[in-house]
């Protein structure tokens, strides 16, 4: 999963990378060569401009809005975007069928013993699995044992799901900083403009009031996508938690069973 996080982030520094290079292309383009009167008068072109596309939109708001302030958030969403991107293929690979497995390990102990059912329970992933292992593997020193090594080692796991998320929670408030930031030195250009001005018509202001506000904009996206990732993890983990509990109990019930604990 590091390998899958540093992609990510890899990928996103190139796609921040060619906006950064589009913004010094269209900041050098030359102006295009007079065309040389003609004495045939041209009919007026009738037909529509085409409307700018979704990413040209998008370039333009980000270079209109200052990279300096811009770059911050935009690294704060990449960023965010790696870690989350990441906690969501992990806990997704961590989900187990827990009936599925707990009917293995019944066969299992049914026809091989313990050491039959910690094979199937260590060629299963998940943290469920690994909890059963834990589990299993106290299995002759009593269910009293058994019990106290499934909680434990399930508190392992809880934090290991939970890795990440702390991150994920600093670039949601993070991305919303920033554009407030933004919109407080966008003010105090708007600001500093009337003074120097001694007016306050809406072209002195316009240029401070447009970062201020699309700063503002781009902060609150961050956040907003952020949190509903960062919303969705928790819920999986909480889905997760609650599998590894109902599991357990039934995995020491198999056991009390089949007479494999004293």
């Amino acid at each position: 999963m590091k390998k899958l996080f540093a992609i990510l982030a890899v990928v996103g520094v190139f796609a921040a990378s060619s906006m950064a290079y589009a913004q010094d292309s269209t900041q050098t383009e030359t102006a295009p060569e007079p065309v040389a009167e003609s004495t045939v008068t041209e009919a007026p072109a009738t037909e529509d401009v085409p409307e700018a596309s979704a990413h040209q939109l998008i370039k333009d708001k980000f270079i209109e809005g200052d990279v300096v302030f811009m770059w911050p958030i935009l690294i704060c969403l990449i960023l965010g975007l790696a870690v989350s991107i990441e906690r969501v293929i992990t806990l997704n690979l961590a989900t187990t069928n827990t009936n599925k497995l707990l009917g293995q390990i019944e066969d299992a102990l049914a026809k091989g013993g313990i050491e039959a059912a910690k094979e199937v329970t260590r060629n299963t992933r998940g943290p469920v699995a690994s909890i059963f292992t834990q589990g299993l593997m106290r299995a002759s020193e009593g269910v009293e044992m058994v019990e106290k090594s499934v909680v434990s080692y399930g508190a392992v796991e809880m934090g290991k799901l939970e890795r990440g998320l702390i991150w994920i929670s600093l670039f949601i408030s993070l991305g919303p900083m920033l554009g407030f930031f933004g919109t407080v030195i966008g003010m105090i250009f708007a600001f500093d403009a009337i003074q120097a001005a001694g007016d306050i018509s809406p072209n002195v202001v316009a240029g401070g009031m447009k970062v201020a506000l699309i700063t503002t904009v781009a902060g609150l996206i961050v956040g907003m996508v952020l949190q509903v990732l960062y919303n969705y993890c928790v819920s999986k983990i909480d889905s997760l938690v609650n599998a590894m509990e109902d599991a357990s109990i039934s995995l020491i019930d198999i056991l009390v069973k089949h007479k494999a604990v004293k």
